[in-house]
C-alpha cells in the first residue's frame, strides 16, 4: 500500500537520484545496533543523509593526515554547503517565503567550546563563521545582520546564494501550483560527528532550514543541545528533520544524557524519538532523526518515519546505512 511513509521514502530516493539495494546500502534491520564499529577504532566520522558520503570523504582526508576532529567536521560539512544541488544546505538551499536564503550552523569541540550563527545571509560557509564565533568572541551565537557583519570583518565575501533551481522552486511554491513542495518536506540538514586519532570528539551542523519558511524563522540546527551536542567523555549527537520538534525536547542533549546513563547510541536515539512522539503532537506527521556516536566509537540512529539514512566512515569504509525508526503504535 502506498502510504505517507512510503511516499516519504520514495521522495527521499528521488531527491538524490538513488536506487538503493542491499548491495549499495547497508540495510539495517536490527533495533538498536546500526553499524559495526570496533571499540576505539579511530578515526570515525558519521553524518546525516546521502550527501554525507562526500562530506565524510573530505573529513576522513583530514583525519587520515592527523588532523583534528574539529577541522574534520568543518571541512566535511563545507562540501555540502558548497554543493548547489543540495537544496537544504548552504549554496543551493531553498529560500524563505520572501525568496531570501538564510543559513543556520553550529560547531562544538571536545572541550565543550561551541559557536553558532543563525539567520545568516550571503555567506556560503556558515559553519566557518560559527567556528570563528567560538574562537574569536566570548559569545556562543551571532544572528542576522550582526553575524553577516562579523563574517565580512573576518574576510568572508558576500555572495548571492539563490540558485536558478532554488528560485524556480520558490516561484512554483508562490504560485501555489500542485507540484510545489510543502515547507515541511525539505529538511535534510547535514549533521556530522567525528573522533580523531587521539580520541577527541567534535561535531558540526549546518542547514538552510525549512523551504519557504516564515522570514525570521530559526530551527534547531544552530542551537547547542538541540541540533548538536558533544560531550567528549560520553559522545555526541546530531539532529535532522523538523526543527521545532527537536527544540521542544532538546533532542541531542537528551541523547547524550541517555548515553551517559548507560544506553548505547541506538537505544538513546530511539528513546529520544519516542520523547518527541509523546510530547509533540502530531509528531507522527513529521520526520525527525537522531544520529549518535559514543566516545568509544559506537554508532546508532533512529527516526520517527522510515527513510532516514546516514553515512558512516570507519577505517577504509564509507557507506550508507538505514536508520532504525519508531512506528506510530510503539
Amino acid at each position: 500500500m502506498f502510504t505517507r511513509r512510503s511516499f516519504l521514502h520514495s521522495s527521499f530516493l528521488g531527491t538524490f537520484g538513488l536506487t538503493l539495494s542491499p548491495g549499495s546500502l547497508n540495510i539495517h534491520t536490527g533495533k538498536h545496533k546500526a553499524v559495526e564499529a570496533k571499540m576505539n577504532d579511530f578515526p570515525i566520522v558519521v553524518s546525516t543523509w546521502p550527501h554525507g558520503l562526500d562530506a565524510n570523504k573530505a573529513a576522513l582526508e583530514v583525519l587520515s593526515s592527523g588532523g583534528t576532529s574539529l577541522d574534520a567536521v568543518e571541512k566535511g560539512v563545507m562540501v555540502s554547503e558548497a554543493d548547489p544541488l543540495i537544496t537544504s544546505v548552504g549554496y543551493g538551499g531553498f529560500p524563505d517565503a520572501e525568496g531570501n536564503v538564510t543559513l543556520d550552523a553550529c560547531i562544538m569541540d571536545d572541550k565543550s567550546n561551541c559557536g553558532s550563527v543563525a539567520y545568516l545571509q550571503h555567506i556560503m560557509h556558515p559553519i566557518s563563521v560559527a567556528r570563528l564565533v567560538m574562537e574569536k568572541t566570548p559569545h556562543v551565537m551571532l544572528a542576522g545582520q550582526g553575524a553577516l557583519e562579523f563574517a565580512m570583518e573576518h574576510g568572508f565575501t558576500r555572495e548571492d546564494l539563490l540558485t536558478d533551481q532554488a528560485r524556480l522552486a520558490w516561484e512554483t511554491w508562490k504560485s501555489g501550483r500542485e507540484e510545489a513542495k510543502e515547507p515541511w518536506e525539505d529538511h535534510d540538514t547535514i549533521g556530522m560527528l567525528a573522533i580523531d586519532s587521539k580520541g577527541m570528539l567534535a561535531g558540526a551542523c549546518t542547514t538552510s532550514g525549512l523551504a519557504f519558511k516564515k522570514p525570521g524563522r530559526v530551527g534547531d540546527s544552530p542551537i547547542i543541545g538541540a541540533g548538536l551536542f558533544v560531550d567528549n567523555e560520553v559522545g555526541g549527537a546530531v539532529a535532522t528533520g523538523t526543527g521545532e520538534l527537536v527544540m521542544k525536547t532538546l533532542g541531542t542533549h537528551l541523547v547524550v544524557e541517555l548515553m551517559r546513563s548507560g544506553m548505547d547510541p541506538g537505544k538513546a536515539c530511539r528513546e529520544a524519538i519516542k520523547r518527541v512522539i509523546q510530547k509533540c503532537s502530531p509528531a507522527a506527521e513529521h520526520q525527525v532523526g537522531y544520529l549518535a556516536l559514543s566516545s568509544s566509537g559506537e554508532i546508532g540512529a533512529c527516526s520517527i518515519l522510515p527513510g532516514f539514512s546516514y553515512a558512516a566512515g570507519v577505517g577504509q569504509e564509507n557507506y550508507m546505512h538505514w536508520s532504525d525508526f519508531v512506528e506510530k503504535e510503539d
